[in-house]
């Protein structure tokens, strides 16, 4: 072993490089300083609100939204639902005071960082790995955006912002968000082996890129951490970045890198393996298996819970009056009811020119409780959604709605089932009597029967 190397080995006794490194400048060093700090406090979770999630999980009932909800860890440091570039702020002003300490500290004490170089691009491919196929596997098994819902579909276009008409747009093909999703993981995968991590960083450059101009450009929530899997794609991409423009721009002879680890420590030659496939396994292997195994039942986006059964669909309000005054039908009124939508699950939805505030939270959060569940809500207008609960002995339903804004808005209507009619008569969010007969509409969706009779058979509506 060289001189370089037995120093290297002496001051990292776990891992020693296998060929003699050369002796880095002074300006190299403090830069690796710099981005050791910031790349390890932006990889590794160092915040407390992390690990109470993690004891917070049902590890008896695990369920692929706690697996997702951790791989979509990043440091935060200010509270709110959105990411911010401020949190990145942070860290660099944390990453230039350590370098300053650790420069004065290390001064020419140490000649070279390359096999600190290579426990910290062990870290950044793990977390860009797991960052890409958390977000891979449920687009391969179609979650992030779902089929849209029949509230939905009976939404006008301009109805809905650009961030909800894109994740209708990916969901009614599932199949093409189903190959989206394979091409993430797969290059997921390319980063957990060292040999293929330049591959995979150089793809993920121009996957995710697409990604996060998508986002920009229809006002998606997920811009900032899109940028943050960029940006650590582009760290292990610089390692090779040299050799891959000397070969396929210069086209000049290029040796490989020649930088292997040898694993001094008996023990870290025992763990790696055990501990490379624990990780594959749990964000891969069990991750994968429980969305496949969760999807049809528990997709996540809708709620599960059943509605009242036999009642799901669009149903036209022919007759509507509140206060004992009866409303004729009005594309403008804010009071009077339009059309409502029962979903199949404990969702009801009212069209009225009554105001709505747009709930656009935009970030990829799978919620494992119905309440918290808002997909169908966020991004759009036009209509108020209820979550409700059914009282089948008293023919009662009461309705809360689910969005934020208006958290407080209760309705309490009794209900009378008729052949494709609805009878319901109570009291309204601001408690006025109100009384709405509901036709229900045999409506047919071109989107719905252009797949049922394929592309080339003749639709009939």
């Amino acid at each position: 072993m060289s001189a370089t190397a037995q120093q290297s080995s002496s001051r990292h006794p776990l891992v020693v490089p296998s060929v003699p490194q050369e002796e880095w400048k002074t300006g190299e060093k403090i830069l690796f300083r710099l981005a050791f700090i910031y790349f390890f406090i932006q990889c590794v979770p160092l915040d407390w609100k992390y690990y109470r999630e993690i004891f917070s999980i049902q590890w008896s009932h695990l369920q692929y939204g706690d697996i997702f909800n951790l791989a979509h860890y990043a440091p935060r440091f200010f509270e709110g639902p959105q990411q911010s570039y401020l949190n990145w702020l942070v860290v660099l002003l944390i990453a230039v005071i350590g370098t300053v300490i650790w420069t004065i500290v290390d001064r020419s004490r140490t000649k070279e960082y390359s096999v600190l170089y290579y426990w910290l691009r062990v870290i950044v491919r793990y977390r860009l790995a797991i960052g890409l196929i958390a977000f891979g596997i449920i687009k391969l098994f179609p979650v992030q955006a779902p089929y849209p819902s029949l509230s939905n579909l009976n939404t006008p276009y301009g109805d809905f912002t650009r961030w909800k008409l894109f994740s209708l747009s990916l969901g009614i093909v599932p199949s093409y968000e189903s190959f989206l999703g394979l091409v993430e993981t797969l290059f997921g995968v390319l980063l957990l082996y060292r040999k293929t991590a330049s591959i995979g960083a150089f793809l993920i450059l121009i996957f995710t890129g697409n990604v996060f101009m998508s986002n920009l450009a229809y006002e998606g929530g997920e811009s900032v951490y899109c940028l943050y899997l960029i940006s650590l794609a582009l760290f292990l991409l610089l390692y090779d970045l040299r050799r891959i423009i000397s070969l396929l721009v210069l086209q000049a002879p290029t040796a490989p890198s020649t930088f292997r680890p040898l694993f001094a420590a008996a023990w870290l030659k025992k763990a790696r393996l055990p501990l490379k496939i624990l990780l594959v396994l749990f964000f891969v292997g069990l991750y994968g298996f429980k969305t496949g195994a969760d999807y049809a039942k528990e997709p996540y986006r809708f709620p599960v819970t059943k509605g009242l059964q036999g009642v799901s669909g669009l149903y036209n309000v022919a007759v509507f009056s509140r206060n004992g005054d009866t409303l004729a039908y009005s594309k403008t009124d804010p009071v009077r009811w339009q059309d409502v939508v029962f979903e199949k699950w404990n969702t009801i939805s009212i069209r009225s020119n009554r105001p709505v505030i747009i709930d656009s939270n935009n970030l990829e959060k799978l919620e494992p409780q119905d309440a918290a569940r808002n997909y169908e809500l966020e991004g759009s207008i036009g209509r108020h959604y209820y979550s409700y609960t059914v009282d089948t002995v008293n023919h009662l339903l009461t309705l809360h709605n689910k969005s934020r804004h208006y958290s407080s808005e209760t309705l309490t209507l009794h209900y009378t089932l008729g052949k494709d009619q609805l009878v319901l008569s109570g009291r309204d969010e601001k408690q006025t009597p109100v009384y709405a007969v509901l036709n229900r509409l045999n409506k047919k969706y071109l989107i719905q029967e252009a797949a049922r009779q394929g592309r080339r058979g003749r639709l009939k509506l």
